[in-house]
């Protein structure tokens, strides 16, 4: 596929040459990637990728989801269940599945970063189909087997200068040692604690217990409990993090008092907590995990508002993370109105919000981001992370936020190859928004080339301290 130089550009063409040479002081730029789900262990072991369908397909919920609401059964797509139902093996015959049904990604942005990675990575020219689909596996199975399609080649090869991955709070980190005995890559790693603070997390209690192991805490009490969580944060640091992530279901955060916490601790450790219980518990551990971030200097992100593993069948056979989280609506300023009430006027924290809820842009995001010092907005995230997407949050956060309280751009994925794609899509989405800036007299072109640079680099490099 031979990509259009002047796609995701306004089509107006006195606008599109503003765009042109605004994507022109960015379009080289290297790539901060300070929030992702990558896995670790492809730059520790620095292996071959497996095949065109474990690259692609399978890590890629935005792929699975949309073939499950055609009726393909996640087991076509070689994922096996539970249950030991029937799941197909052959990786061609997968294959072919997804080259016949490509065509239901059309106008989507998945459809676009694929073709960026096959025309740009790979060099495939033509276009993915039912009579394209061998060619294509067979020209990917070829890449791979090369040592210029390895894992930390292509780190070098994409220009990314540093990559985050997300690890939960029990994860050993020893792909993320590795990474750092042995290879030059900047890999770092994210705290996730939702394991171990989210009472209806799969196996909470286990996972306190484990927390308690690895720490030498002793978690039975409350303190203890925030000391386990203190030290594992310290482990994580040490590994090079910068950041914690918190994918709660909403953003609700608490200012209880210490005895309350530590009768609210004791309940939900047994297992006796009521939902409305569970969820005064995550808030509150919101507070907590805000207080350690401005203790220790660690950027906080939030990623509440995805009714996650929404189809319980689905669920039940698969398990998590296979395209079944549904976005719902998300209250911000009386949610973290506690937490802010405490420690929103303090310079030496970050918390970097996200949504998933659009309406929140202007009439809450914005307000308060344009206005408490540690608060910073997330790019479009999840479902919105394209080129509509990007205009909407531009259109409803600049006049009350601006440009400078937003912590640029991260792509958030799980697909490696598709780091390089999500990021052109982001600049020339963003120049294609500032070049309609200039042509309406707005901005100044060089007031505009300086905002692009900061929107594709420097203001994720402010924002995650790196």
């Amino acid at each position: 596929m031979v990509l259009h130089p002047d796609r995701f550009l306004p089509s107006d063409p006195a606008v599109r040459g503003i765009a042109r040479r605004l994507l022109g002081e960015v379009e080289s730029l290297p790539i901060v990637s300070p929030h992702g789900h990558t896995n670790p262990r492809w730059f520790a072991d620095d292996a071959p990728f497996e095949s065109a369908v474990a690259t692609f397909l399978w890590p890629d919920h935005y792929l699975l989801r949309m073939l499950y609401s055609q009726g393909i059964s996640l087991g076509r797509l070689g994922i096996a269940d539970r249950d030991g139902g029937p799941v197909e093996r052959d990786h061609r015959k997968i294959w072919r599945l997804f080259g016949e049904q490509y065509y239901l990604f059309r106008g989507a942005p998945s459809h676009q970063w694929l073709d960026h990675v096959f025309g740009e990575v790979f060099g495939i020219p033509g276009r993915l189909s039912a009579a394209t689909a061998d060619e294509f596996f067979d020209a990917i199975a070829d890449s791979l087997k090369r040592a210029e399609f390895r894992p930390r080649a292509l780190f070098k090869r994409f220009n990314i200068e540093i990559l985050a991955t997300t690890e939960s709070a029990l994860d050993p980190l020893v792909h993320h040692a590795k990474i750092a005995r042995e290879w030059d890559g900047r890999v770092i790693t994210t705290f996730r604690p939702d394991d171990v603070v989210d009472p209806e997390f799969s196996g909470f209690a286990d996972n306190i217990d484990k927390l308690g192991v690895l720490t030498g805490e002793d978690v039975s009490e409350w303190k203890g409990y925030l000391a386990a969580i203190r030290a594992r944060r310290e482990v994580f640091r040490a590994h090079g993090a910068v950041a914690t992530d918190h994918g709660h279901p909403t953003a609700a955060t608490a200012d209880i008092s210490l005895a309350d916490a530590e009768v609210l601790y004791a309940k939900v450790r047994r297992g006796a907590a009521t939902p409305a219980e569970a969820e005064l518990f995550r808030a509150q551990m919101l507070t907590e995990l805000a207080q350690m971030s401005l203790d220790d200097g660690m950027v906080m992100q939030i990623h509440p508002g995805s009714f996650r593993n929404h189809n319980p069948a689905l669920y039940a056979k698969y398990d998590r993370d296979r395209g079944a989280d549904i976005p719902v609506r998300t209250e911000y300023t009386r949610a973290l109105h506690p937490m802010l009430s405490r420690l929103g006027n303090e310079p030496g924290l970050t918390i970097i919000l996200f949504t998933l809820d659009e309406s929140n842009y202007a009439r809450e995001l914005a307000p308060l981001a344009g206005h408490y010092p540690c608060l910073r907005l997330g790019p479009p995230w999840w479902f919105h992370d394209s080129p509509e997407g990007i205009r909407r949050f531009r259109e409803q956060t600049t006049e009350t936020a601006g440009f400078y309280n937003c912590a640029g751009f991260n792509d958030d994925t799980r697909a490696f190859f598709s780091i390089p794609a999500r990021h052109d899509l982001a600049r020339r989405s963003d120049c294609a928004y500032l070049a309609e800036l200039v042509a309406t007299h707005r901005l100044e072109e060089d007031e505009a080339a300086e905002l692009a640079v900061d929107l594709a680099y420097r203001l994720a490099k402010a924002a995650y301290r790196l």
